[in-house]
């Protein structure tokens, strides 16, 4: 034990010792220096991202064109017969602490016709934005999450990047539904499950507006451990200038995983437009998914759908389109991801195009076309 007449001198001392009060560090140049060097800088929270989608297809139509799906569709898998580039990506973000932003290019197949109804216009048009996946900033406070630019959509089940897919190509409810917008979103995290979004858009998958109309869009969300959903809308003038075209829209969408190795998902949308004249068009369309992990490093995967155009207004035809795919995953290495597809498409209609041409030279149409696709897909 230490003599009595001694204690106040050590207490004073481990006092000094372990001071690091900001006071301390003003008068400790060395100490100050170590503090700034363990607070993160700028450049060190920059996460670069990138790869790169390749795919091969054939279609056993043998198109004379060699183009994939019917026009305005086809964001996976659209060349024909040949070796291509699907999407190559690059691009940075900063997570917002509180100011942060992405920027993501994209060089592809999958960029030019994502971004072919862009419209014509002043500082706008499908060249211009050709490359662009994301650019947007975001401010987060608290559960408040703002994010204004060109970000991804909230609609849907499937992403425009094809590794976060379960199959290869993207099912009719994906082509023909925002794989992106424009506009302000603002993200609200109510607790650990439950989230909502409120958006203000330009317009439906479009960076520039067609009309001076802007369009609402909603997200309710709830994720559990086992079971997700959300419910999406979509309410804004669709119409070109001087026209009628209010659009009305609705999606949900639900995952479940059953077990540890099988994961379902059912997709539902419907929607209704005014058209010229007092009319409406009206849309729907459900879907099922089943994924099956065989293995740590293979999965299969199912899918069937259909959608009803039920007055051409999506797809530019009166039809309902049916589907069925087949995909086999697997990982041989981190990152590289493999699928082989097989997928079948049927309509009411001929909109498929096939090998024979007309005198033309324009492609004679079919009612389906059925497809083999290997693709394969490496990011960071």
């Amino acid at each position: 034990m230490w003599p009595i007449d001694t204690a106040p001198l050590l207490f004073s001392l481990l006092l000094q010792q372990a001071d690091v009060s900001p006071s301390h560090l003003q008068q400790d140049p060395d100490a100050r220096a170590t503090a700034e060097e363990e607070a993160p800088s700028l450049l060190s929270r920059l996460k670069p991202e990138g790869g790169v989608d390749v795919y091969y297809a054939h279609n056993f139509n043998q198109p004379a064109h060699s183009a994939n799906f019917i026009p305005g569709t086809g964001t996976s898998a659209k060349r024909d017969g040949e070796i291509a580039l699907n999407l190559a990506s690059l691009g940075v973000s900063l997570a917002p602490e509180p100011v942060g932003f992405k920027v993501l290019l994209g060089f592809g197949t999958g960029a030019e016709v994502v971004h072919a109804a862009e419209p014509e216009g002043v500082s706008t048009g499908p060249d211009l934005w050709r490359y662009i996946q994301q650019a947007s900033l975001s401010f987060a406070h608290g559960p408040v999450v703002l994010e204004a630019g060109i970000y991804p959509s909230h609609i849907g089940f499937e992403s425009f990047q094809s590794q976060l897919n379960w199959t290869y190509t993207r099912s009719w409810m994906g082509e023909l539904s925002p794989y992106y917008q424009t506009g302000l979103k603002g993200t609200w995290t109510l607790d650990p499950k439950w989230s909502v979004q409120l958006h203000l858009l330009n317009g439906w998958q479009t960076i520039g507006d067609n009309n001076h109309g802007l369009a609402v869009g909603t997200q309710v969300a709830y994720s559990g451990d086992r079971f997700s959903a959300s419910f999406n809308t979509f309410i804004g003038e669709e119409g070109t200038e001087g026209s009628d075209g209010l659009r009305l829209f609705a999606d949900v969408v639900a995952t479940y995983r059953v077990t540890e190795v099988l994961r379902l998902a059912a997709t539902a949308d419907v929607g209704t437009q005014h058209i010229p004249g007092g009319e409406r068009a009206d849309w729907y369309a459900a879907g099922v998914n089943a994924r099956y992990q065989l293995a740590e490093p293979v999965a299969l995967v199912g899918r069937a759908e259909v959608y009803r155009d039920a007055d051409g207004l999506m797809t530019g035809t009166e039809q309902t389109l049916t589907a069925g795919t087949l995909t086999l995953e697997v990982k041989p290495a981190t990152p590289l991801v493999l699928k082989l597809e097989a997928r079948y498409d049927h309509s009411t209609q001929d909109v498929f195009a096939g090998r024979a041409t007309t005198d033309e030279g324009t492609p004679v149409p079919k009612d389906s076309e059925t497809l083999v696709v290997l693709g394969a897909t490496a990011y960071f």
